[in-house]
């Protein structure tokens, strides 16, 4: 440690670290544009020029090596002169907009100007201009003359979105930011350059001159999506969601968020909204009152339960789902007596683990291996907040390796990626044990193995090496018709190499959904052979089976055999077999919890009210369960249902009991011979759920055109 003496106060930091570093931990402000404390140190702008005893000049802070009984001081006369002359500097050819400006109120150029910039300006000259760009969907750069090259943007493209498409060009008054290795910012982070960017160069496209930011609440809640967790701030204007920002947490999402968590809330707005309850009377779609909907989904509950018996009834329930939503769906249906409910709903292997699989490992620690092998996952895609805390560790030396059946752009160094179709990944895993038990000197667990194979025995070496290790299996090896083999397979490498394994889980709530048994019970039919429409009564909850099922299109003619089928959506969705649509509330409009990959359990409240008559799903099954007189629905809040779904009491409960998570498989496979069957079905990054299908920002950006490209095709 080394201690210097900043504004007369003592401060203790790490040798290596910066004065703007030892001022942070003493609580003093320096103020800066290009410094971010996730970002590499530019020192482009100089407004942190400090005054460094016994230093000729002004010292950056933000670039000047701490040194032992280094005095600074950050309020001096010759550092405020300093700094206020950087600011004229930076002012000379920044546009006078910001009666105008929709970054006015946020802006910190704004904000740093009141306090150090000057009254008048004594420069005459013309202000330069530079022609806006037209870059992204969700990017807007119209007024790329205000940006004051502090290249935050370019710096969170290379290191933390690990794609460089944007650079600075040319020199002096003509330097400019702009894409550099294509026309457009297609990376799946790219949102969180708006955030970065301290004056309005950098803006969003879908909220631009939509409101102010003084006119907006902000209010606090968790990303619906993938298994992150991700932290939001909701901001919302006359109960209507405005605009969707990170809120910071270290352990979880750290400062960023992914684009669809952040422009998924387009779709809230939307003309698909279902407003209110619709039943099908000759093949015509009505609205109706609630009560009249409900009693007839009741009275439809009943006249099944009496001709062909309860286990006639069954439910499908998204894992994008709340905790209180899921454990409510299964209390229904088993209260009427059947065991049919499922949230596996893209999943092929559908025997049943006795533990809850999860991650194996904590979110945070993601950005500490150094070692790691990825199974079945288009990693950047389908997790994009996971892929960038590997990227982090890969910048710090971890050894990424893959099984896939393609090698993909992770905008990541990968070491070495097996290839093998879907049907032959056992067989690759197998190699990869074979030659681990080979470096070790054991024996092979599975016959068949290929240790000498060359990408299997790098893999192996690689994750022999390090002390932090982790196996982790994606959404195609989850969903794989050999997923238990794969996890059992996975188990032995990670145990033979100290290794942890798990799941990169798919939805925000998968986790949530195991933990409160929305699977079949004994006797129980699974979401596929409920998908064949061999029901006579179906719960729909959250849940399109066109898009979000591996049936696909084969779910419209199944599900149009079943007598009664209960959509419970927010959106007017399902119209081709549903008999009931009820419109439940979207996660800004209903209270409830999510459990992220790591198993953190965090609960929101809403944000908004609830548009026009749609009522959170929590209180429709609920009342649902009050009309069937079943026991146990007596709920009066959100907060009674996970304290009754968790046997806890709120806010008790932060994680699911570590004594569930278990990732153990024993079920390693009798052959690993190649196998024909078909691919796993993963949702693209843009159709993981009705929310990001519904907004139209996404659906413009490259990923969702090749999407639709490859569906086409």
């Amino acid at each position: 440690m080394v201690e210097i003496e900043l504004d007369g106060q003592k401060v203790e930091v790490a040798e290596g670290s910066m004065v703007m570093h030892a001022a942070e931990k003493a609580g003093t402000y320096i103020p800066h544009f290009c410094y971010h404390k996730k970002l590499s140190i530019a020192a482009n702008c100089r407004m942190c020029l400090v005054d460094v005893e016994k230093a000729p000049k002004p010292m950056p802070a933000c670039a000047t090596p701490v040194t032992q009984g280094m005095i600074v001081r950050t309020k001096s006369d010759k550092a405020i002169h300093a700094q206020k002359s950087v600011m004229e500097f930076l002012l000379i050819n920044h546009p006078l907009d910001c009666p105008i400006c929709d970054q006015g109120g946020e802006c910190q150029l704004q904000d740093l100007a009141v306090g150090y910039g000057a009254s008048s300006s004594r420069y005459e000259e013309e202000k330069r201009v530079v022609k806006p760009k037209e870059v992204s969907p969700l990017i807007s750069m119209q007024e790329m003359t205000r940006c004051i090259h502090c290249t935050r943007c370019v710096r969170f493209g290379q290191e933390i979105a690990g794609d460089m498409e944007l650079g600075m060009v040319h020199r002096g008054e003509h330097s400019e930011i702009t894409t550099v290795k294509g026309d457009t910012i297609d990376s799946e982070l790219s949102g969180n350059m708006i955030d970065i960017c301290p004056v309005g160069a950098l803006t969003s496209k879908p909220f631009r001159y939509s409101a102010r930011t003084w006119e907006l609440s902000r209010r606090k809640s968790v990303s619906p999506h993938d298994s992150t967790g991700a932290n939001l701030i909701v901001q919302v204007k006359n109960h209507k969601v405005m605009r969707v920002l990170p809120f910071e947490n270290e352990d979880v999402n750290e400062c960023w968020i992914a684009d669809r968590d952040r422009f998924s809330y387009e779709a809230l707005n939307g003309e698909e909204r279902l407003t209110r309850p619709m039943l099908k009377q000759g093949g015509q779609w009505q609205e109706v009152d609630w009560q009249t909907a409900l009693e007839y989904v009741a009275n439809g509950l009943r006249c099944i339960t009496k001709d062909h018996g309860p286990s006639a009834i069954g439910a499908l329930a998204s894992p994008h789902s709340t905790l209180e939503e899921l454990y409510l769906a299964g209390a229904l249906v088993r209260g009427l007596g059947s065991e049919n409910i499922d949230h596996r709903l893209r999943h092929a292997d559908l025997r049943q683990a006795q533990g809850v699989r999860w991650l194996g490992r904590s979110v945070a620690s993601l950005s500490q291996l150094q070692s790691v092998l990825v199974v079945g996952s288009y990693l950047r895609k389908d997790h994009p907040l996971f892929a960038q805390r590997i990227r982090q560790a890969a910048r710090k030396g971890c050894t990424v390796t893959a099984i896939d059946s393609a090698v993909r752009d992770w905008a990541l160094p990968v070491a070495h990626t097996l290839v093998a179709a879907p049907g032959a990944w056992l067989q690759a895993l197998a190699d990869v044990a074979a030659a681990v038990a080979q470096e070790k000197g054991v024996n092979a667990p599975v016959a068949g193995g290929r240790g000498d194979e060359p990408t299997a025995r790098a893999i192996a070496q690689a994750l022999l090496q390090g002390e932090q290790k982790a196996v982790l299996l994606g959404n195609a090896a989850a969903h794989h018709a050999q997923a238990s083999e794969l996890l059992a397979l996975a188990g032995w490498i990670a145990g033979q190499v100290g290794a942890t394994v798990g799941y990169l889980t798919e939805a925000a709530n998968t986790v949530g959904a195991q933990w409160m048994r929305a699977l079949p019970g004994a006797g129980g039919l699974d979401a596929v052979q409920m998908l064949q429409g061999g029901l006579k009564g179906l719960f729909l909850l959250n849940t399109e089976p066109v898009f979000d099922s591996a049936a696909g299109a084969r779910a419209v003619a199944d599900l149009g055999r079943v007598d009664m089928v209960v959509t419970l959506s927010p959106f007017k969705t399902n119209l081709e077999f549903s008999d009931v649509l009820l419109p439940i509330a979207p996660f800004t409009e209903t209270s409830g919890s999510f459990v992220n990959a790591e198993g953190r359990l965090q609960s929101f409240h809403a944000v908004v009210r609830p548009l026009a008559e749609t009522r959170p799903a929590w209180k429709v099954l609920r009342v649902l369960g009050n009309l069937m007189e079943l026991q146990g629905f007596d709920f009066e809040t959100s907060q009674d249902v996970l304290a009754r779904a968790t046997g806890a009491a709120a806010g008790e409960l932060t994680q699911v009991p570590a004594a569930l998570l278990d990732n153990t498989c024993q079920a390693l496979p009798a052959s690993v011979a190649p196998a024909d069957m078909p691919a796993p079905v993963v949702a693209s990054i843009y159709q993981l759920d009705g929310l990001v299908r519904r907004a139209g920002s996404l659906q413009l950006t490259a990923d969702a055109r090749q999407a639709r490209e490859g569906v086409a095709a």
